[in-house]
């Protein structure tokens, strides 16, 4: 997908996220909920990938962004006879 056709996705995706949000105070509790649902799973979603990739980033460098070698795991073979 070229960068237009993202662009143009996302800005489609903005227009109707806007329509659904003025159209919320009219609407029945159970689209409000579901809206809400749907809204919380995103934001979850989100989050759980915002702290997945700190966590990833922590453990293969330190604060200040230098690898720190004596963390990696060394795997242990068994001795051929």
């Amino acid at each position: 997908m070229s960068s237009e056709g993202f662009l143009k996705e996302m800005q489609t995706i903005g227009e109707k996220f806007l329509l659904k949000l003025q159209k919320l105070p009219k609407a029945d509790p159970v689209e409000i909920v579901s809206f809400c649902v749907v809204l919380l799973f995103i934001v979850t979603v989100l989050l759980l990938m915002i702290i997945a990739c700190s966590c990833c980033c922590y453990s293969c460098c330190s604060c200040d962004g230098h690898p720190d070698h004596r963390r990696r795991k060394i795997q242990v073979r068994p001795i051929a006879h």
